[in-house]
Order: structure tokens, then C-alpha cells, then sequence
């Protein structure tokens, strides 16, 4: 009875409203045999937002509850969310958006006990278009039924295991900074004498924009091409480069743009790197704003394909400019190509460097009576819509990749992400919950079978860290601050530095860069709260002693599983 309470109390309420604001219209009712059925009304809930004063009805719960999850409570209760209805429309009327309030459905019943879908998306429209905003109490206004019914067993379960995911995903982190320090700690290398790559290079640059087309496809491609200058012969000898440059390229996220990673490329540009920042038109943040307007469809399967020959598209019309524009000729190697990508990006990168499409993975990972909390899955199951081929999207001209927070369990899974023959480093943090640092990058690391990998990891960052702080343009995704994460500034940081040891190393054969793809390099730039650990290896075998098969059996999702060690 004691432990029944301690979840009834306020901590596991407050998780219900964070996850899902519309839970009820005049009661929350709450059925959990054998005892029976407990309720509170939404007018309780109301006044302690306006006025902070618990009546009779709300003192059961807010009596189980800490004086910090009472305060926290009262925050989100008067929370009001900046969306607009179109938006909530577009979203919740979209494949992703659907399965996502199906599944919220399942939890939050409607007074005659059925799915709460029509009645969660019917709320959310209708509070956001209400004079009063969607708040929390305008969601359970807006509730098409007087009593909202929370299936408590099945949500019990739920906390259950995700609480045990969380405390597991720690565990993964915490050993693998221990093993980075541990391995930090025999190095010899004093990083303060050395040069710092953190810093600008000695490089100035120029940026010259194209808008490209790719006809055969209706894809235009704006593209910025970042170049260095080589106006002074000293400098050019001092740093060792001259043109051609090698060039990079990177690949944004879903719902960015061009400007995303801007401090990235210039960074890299004053290193003697040219690098081409494009935008993919089909999820870009322009499509996006498009949609949660009205004007256009969401992004569909066909990114999966489009991506990946944007940028074979964007290397070949580099290479017939560099023949032909004078601001080109003679600066670009197409030799030494390397490539960077975020999130859809990262996807994007490990497609160009050999991984295919695997359909059998995500037949198996994408099936209804799987359970996951991987949010990264609605977007990898969309692939599902494709025609099974067998899609070939590796280019040889890419020698080297960095995929920072990548999307690929299911949508390359082990099958192929082992495919990959080229230098990689994966860059995961630990407060992602968009592509989960565990599914998406731990466990893919181990798949890697070049020797030349690196898996760096960044305490308490999100999956925006590592992206640049939005313009008013490109901030068309609704993000609640708390999923920001701490400054990113570390981040940015830790990138430039990792980046140019990374490319000198992998992409240019200079070994005088390799000590600072060390974990001792990482220690010595690391920086509270978004400490950094670097590691050159993880076997499935180590893997899988961290994870140590304690998920819980209800768990069914198969990405979420430790992977098994091969014969």
C-alpha cells in the first residue's frame, strides 16, 4: 500500500501532466485494482495554479508530495505553450503525430474507457486556439469528456520501466567516463604546450553562396561554400596547406538550416578546410514553417533517399564549378573529402560513408505491439514507406565522417552501420531524448569495424548542444527550454577541437594530430556541467557486461536490447 501511494502521489501526477497535458475535463480518474478508483478535479488543480492554495480534494496527493514537486507542478500548471493551432493540427494530423497521440491514447481514457486519440488531438487544437492559450487546465478544460480516465496499471508500468532505462543509461555513461579517465590518466602529453584547436586556425576565409538545382529531383540547394584564403604565402607555409583544400561538407538536422553549424564551418575554414554547408529542401526548417502553415505536406520516406544524393549531387556540381567559376578553380580537392552531419545529418553521413537501408531491421524494430521510448523510432519508421530496395548511396570521394547524435538503430542497424569501412567518430550526449545515446550511438559504436573510430561522450548535453543558437528564420520547433541543456558554448568548443584533430588525422594522414584524439585530450578541454570523455574502442563483449541484461521483460523493444555477442 505504502509503495501503491508513493505513486499516486504528486511525482507520478506531475509525470502524467509533463508527458501528456491533456488528461481530463472536470476529474482525473485514476483505476487501480485492487483498490479501487481515486479522482481529483480539475478545479483543485486550478486554484492551486492560480492561487497556490491545496483544497480538500487536492491534499490526498499533495501531502504523498516533496515541497519541490509541489513547486514544480504549480510551474507547469501555468506554463502557457507558444503554438498555434495550425501547428498542432499539422502535427497531429501527420503520420509521426498520430502514432504518437495513439500511443497517449492508450494511457488516457476517455470516460467510456476507450483510446483518448481523437479526444487528446480534439483538446490540444482547441486550447491553442482558445483566447487563454494551451496551458495545462485549458487542455483539461478543452477535454471532450467529463472525466478523464488514466489507465494507472499500464502508466505504472510505464514509469517502471522508464525509470530503469534512465537509471541503465546512466550506468552505460558513467562507466564509459570512468574507463575514458582511467585510460586519460596514463598519457604523458602536456596539452598545455600544445596548440590549441579549440582556437581559430591562422586561415582567414570568404564565403560564396550557390543556389543549386537538381532538376531530375525539383530540388533547389542552397548551399554557403566557406573558403580559405591563401593571400599570404607565409601563412600558407606555416600551416602546411595550399590549394586544393580538402573540403567538407555538412549535413543539418530535420527542421535546420544552413546557418545551424555556421560556427563549425568557419572554424574549420580557418584551419585551411573549405567547407559546403547545404540545405535539404524536403526537411528543412523553410518545409517546416511551410507545414505548420499549411502550405505544404510533412516531410516524407523520400528524405531517406534524397538526403544522402543531395550531397552526391552537391560534390558533382562542385566539381563541374571548379572547372568553370573563377572563385573555385584550383581550391577544391576532391581527394581528401570529409563529411559532418546532426541528427537526420548523422543518418545522412553514415549512408554516403556505406551503410544501406536495412528494411529487415526495420520490419523487425517497427512493429505496433512493440513498446520503445526511442522518440527517434517515428522518424526511422518512416522509412518503412519505401519500395525494399537495395538503395546505394555510398560515395568514395568521402574518406572520413563525423555523425553528431545520428539516427540509425533501426534504419541501418548493426547489418549495415558494420559496413562502413572509413575513420568515424560518433558524438553522443547523455541527455538526449530524441535519438537516445544508448540505441543511437553507444551500442552502434560497437558495430563500427574500421579501427579508426572514436565515440566521444558529452555529460548533460542534449539534442541541441551541438546545433547554434536559432534565428528568428530557422526557429520553427517549439522546444521547451528544459530541453535545451546548459550553455552550449563547451559544446561548440569540444566540436571545433575534435573536428579539426579528426580530419588532419583521418582526412590529411598528418599523425602529429593524433594525441588529441586521445581521452586525455578530452579531459584536459572538458568543462562542467558538459563534461567530455573521448574512447578509440567498445567491444559487444564490454558492452554488454555494462548493460548486464537488466532491462526489465516487459521491455519488448528490440533496440533497446543489449547487443548479442556473435559466435
Amino acid at each position: 500500500m505504502k509503495k501503491f501511494l508513493r505513486y499516486l502521489g504528486l511525482g507520478l501526477l506531475s509525470t502524467f501532466l509533463t508527458a501528456t497535458p491533456g488528461l481530463g475535463a472536470e476529474r482525473i480518474s485514476f483505476y487501480y485494482p485492487p483498490f479501487g478508483e481515486f479522482s481529483l478535479s480539475v478545479d483543485s488543480l486550478e486554484t492551486f495554479a492560480k492561487v497556490g492554495k491545496i483544497d480538500q480534494d487536492f491534499s490526498f496527493y499533495a501531502s504523498r508530495a516533496t515541497p519541490e514537486q509541489l513547486a514544480q507542478l504549480r510551474d507547469l500548471l501555468q506554463q502557457r505553450f507558444n503554438v498555434t493551432p495550425t501547428l498542432l493540427s499539422q502535427v497531429t494530423y501527420s503520420p509521426i503525430g498520430e502514432q504518437l497521440v495513439q500511443q497517449l491514447g492508450k494511457l488516457l481514457l476517455t470516460e467510456s474507457r476507450k483510446n483518448g486519440f481523437y479526444a487528446i488531438r480534439a483538446s490540444l487544437i482547441l486550447a491553442a486556439a482558445d483566447q487563454q492559450g494551451l496551458t495545462v487546465v485549458n487542455l483539461l478544460r478543452k477535454f471532450p469528456s467529463n472525466t478523464i480516465r488514466v489507465n494507472f496499471t499500464e502508466g505504472l508500468r510505464i514509469v517502471d520501466d522508464l525509470s530503469q532505462l534512465i537509471k541503465k543509461k546512466d550506468e552505460v555513461f558513467a562507466s564509459l567516463q570512468k574507463e575514458a579517465i582511467a585510460q586519460a590518466a596514463t598519457s604523458t602529453v602536456d596539452f598545455s604546450q600544445q596548440q590549441d584547436l579549440r582556437s581559430p586556425g591562422k586561415f582567414t576565409w570568404q564565403k560564396k553562396t550557390f543556389d543549386l538545382n537538381d532538376i531530375s529531383r525539383s530540388r533547389r540547394l542552397p548551399v554557403d561554400v566557406y573558403l580559405p584564403t591563401t593571400q599570404n604565402s607565409q601563412l600558407t607555409t606555416q600551416n602546411s596547406l595550399s590549394p586544393p583544400f580538402p573540403l567538407i561538407v555538412i549535413s543539418h538536422g530535420i527542421a535546420s538550416d544552413r546557418s545551424t553549424f555556421v560556427y563549425l564551418a568557419e572554424h574549420l575554414a580557418s584551419y585551411g578546410f573549405a567547407v559546403a554547408v547545404l540545405e535539404h529542401p524536403g526537411s528543412n526548417a523553410q518545409r517546416f514553417q511551410q507545414y505548420f502553415a499549411g502550405l505544404a505536406g510533412p516531410p516524407d520516406a523520400a528524405e531517406f533517399i534524397n538526403r544522402p544524393l543531395d550531397i552526391k549531387y552537391l560534390l558533382n556540381e562542385l566539381q563541374r564549378l571548379e572547372k568553370s567559376d573563377p572563385t573555385l578553380q584550383g581550391k577544391l580537392n576532391f581527394q581528401q573529402v570529409g563529411a559532418i552531419g546532426q541528427s537526420f545529418g548523422g543518418y545522412t553521413v553514415l549512408t554516403l560513408a556505406g551503410a544501406k537501408i536495412n528494411f529487415e531491421q526495420l520490419r523487425q524494430d517497427c512493429n505496433p505491439n512493440n513498446s520503445s521510448f526511442n522518440l527517434s523510432l517515428f522518424l526511422q519508421c518512416q522509412a518503412t514507406d519505401l519500395p525494399p530496395k537495395n538503395y546505394e548511396f555510398k560515395d568514395d570521394r568521402i574518406k572520413a565522417i563525423i555523425a553528431i547524435n545520428p539516427i540509425d538503430s533501426s534504419v541501418l542497424g548493426e547489418g549495415e552501420v558494420s559496413q562502413i569501412k572509413i575513420p568515424v567518430m560518433l558524438v553522443a550526449g547523455s541527455q538526449d531524448i530524441f535519438a537516445p545515446p544508448v540505441s543511437e550511438q553507444i551500442r552502434p559504436f560497437t558495430w563500427l569495424s574500421d579501427s579508426n573510430k572514436y565515440l566521444a561522450l558529452i555529460e548533460n548535453a542534449t539534442h541541441f548542444s551541438a546545433i547554434a543558437e536559432p534565428t528568428p528564420q530557422n526557429d520553427v520547433l517549439p522546444v521547451p527550454p528544459a530541453l535545451l541543456g546548459p550553455d552550449r558554448a563547451a559544446v561548440y568548443s569540444y566540436l571545433n577541437a575534435l573536428s579539426v584533430a579528426f580530419l588532419e588525422t583521418h582526412l590529411l594522414n598528418r599523425p602529429e594530430y593524433r594525441s588529441y584524439l586521445q581521452p586525455s585530450y578530452a579531459t584536459f578541454i572538458s568543462k562542467e556541467p558538459l563534461n567530455l570523455s573521448l574512447l578509440q574502442s567498445l567491444s559487444v563483449d564490454q558492452f554488454n557486461k555494462i548493460w548486464n541484461g537488466s532491462i526489465p521483460q516487459s521491455v519488448k523493444a528490440s533496440n533497446l536490447q543489449p547487443t548479442p555477442t556473435r559466435p
